[in-house]
C-alpha cells in the first residue's frame, strides 16, 4: 500500500555491526524483511572495509557511504560514471 521501492539500514548498526551481535542481528533482520517484502536494501554509512566486507557475508546487495564516495552533487553524478567506466 506505501509507495516503498528501498530500505536503508541505517549507519549506527553499520558502524556497531563490528564490536555489537546485535546490531548484527539487526541488520540481518532488515536483510530479511527487505528480501520478504522485495525491497532493495542500502546499508547507509559504510566508511571501513570491515564493514564492507562484514555487509557482503550478509549478503547486502548495496551500500553507501564515504568508503565508496563522498557526497556528490546531482550535476556531477554523470561525470562521475562516465569516468568509472573508462
Amino acid at each position: 500500500r506505501y509507495p516503498i521501492d528501498a530500505i536503508k539500514i541505517d549507519r549506527s548498526f553499520v558502524t556497531r555491526m563490528m564490536k555489537h551481535e546485535r546490531s548484527v542481528a539487526i541488520v540481518k533482520s532488515i536483510l530479511s524483511l527487505g528480501e520478504a517484502l522485495d525491497l532493495a536494501i542500502v546499508a547507509e554509512g559504510v566508511e571501513t572495509l570491515g564493514q564492507l566486507d562484514q555487509l557482503r557475508e550478509l549478503d547486502c546487495p548495496y551500500a553507501q557511504g564515504f568508503l565508496l564516495s563522498p557526497p556528490v552533487l546531482p550535476e556531477e553524478v554523470l561525470a562521475l560514471l562516465v569516468a568509472s567506466r573508462r
